[in-house]
């Protein structure tokens, strides 16, 4: 794909924090994977759409499936039809469908289009991904694809902005771990399928 191979991506893996999610008693690159297992059941009822969208955007399926799978766990942790991330200050929901796309107006102001399981809305979440992906490799051409695209990743979750540097590429992020986590959850499901 277009944006740099996945596979070559350096990665850490999930945090402490994230890995509390699911009571794993370790952290790090297998405890990503054992997320992203967890979720396989789950996600197999989108692959065909994660595969057309992944080949319409250039972008690697496997990663879409990570991005999938580190938002709303394949759907598990949606509520009230496709909503997640409460925002008890707002009274209301800042994220919308698998993706969870960021419609918060104060923070990415995004209106949901499609279904929340829909191909609309991954179309939608991918092509925010790519405008990240692009916003960093434009901010810090000198680096690899493969540092541009786990930067995109980054963004993807806190916002280009808040990209200052490689080495602290997942600084502002949830856990202080998304791009790694979704990373080494992409590797996974690189070699499972996707």
């Amino acid at each position: 794909m277009g944006y740099g191979n996945i596979r070559s991506v350096e990665t850490s893996g999930a945090s402490w924090q994230t890995a509390k999610q699911d009571r794993l008693g370790y952290s790090g690159e297998r405890a990503s994977h054992k997320m992203a297992e967890t979720d396989m059941d789950r996600m197999s009822q989108y692959k065909s759409k994660i595969m057309r969208v992944g080949q319409r955007h250039g972008v690697d399926p496997a990663l879409i499936a990570a991005i999938i799978s580190r938002e709303s766990r394949a759907g598990n942790q949606l509520k009230d039809g496709g909503w997640g991330d409460w925002n008890p200050q707002r009274n209301a929901y800042n994220a919308w469908g698998l993706m969870q796309v960021d419609v918060n107006p104060n923070g990415g102001g995004h209106t949901a289009k499609g279904g929340w399981d829909s191909e609309e809305h991954l179309n939608q979440g991918t092509e925010i991904l790519v405008y990240f992906i692009n916003r960093i490799s434009n901010k810090f051409p000198d680096w690899s694809k493969e540092q541009q695209l786990k930067g995109g990743i980054a963004a993807y979750n806190q916002g280009d902005g808040n990209v200052r540097s490689y080495s602290g590429v997942d600084q502002q992020t949830t856990g202080g771990d998304y791009s790694n986590d979704v990373t080494a959850r992409a590797q996974w499901y690189k070699n499972n399928g996707y």
